[in-house]
């Protein structure tokens, strides 16, 4: 099963983001979206280090809400 998650962008440079969610920041390659305008702020899904898909404020809160479900689910 492939998972992306959604991540917002914090600064662009060179064809990367740098990406921050729930505590965590990475380096998130821009390569696949090269075609789409980004900007800071914005939010993507990233999978296995690449932003795959713009999303908005509420789909991006939609998935971690479901992810939390899940993780709460596994601990119980």
């Amino acid at each position: 099963m492939c998972l992306a998650i959604p991540m917002q962008i914090i600064d662009i440079h060179d064809g990367h983001a740098r990406c921050h969610a729930k505590g965590v920041e990475r380096d998130v390659s821009l390569f696949m979206m090269q075609h789409t305008p980004l900007q800071v702020g914005d939010f993507v899904m990233v999978h296995v280090g690449y932003a795959i898909q713009k999303v908005d404020t509420g789909e991006a809160q939609s998935a971690w809400d479901l992810y939390d479900q899940l993780e709460g689910a596994d601990n119980a």
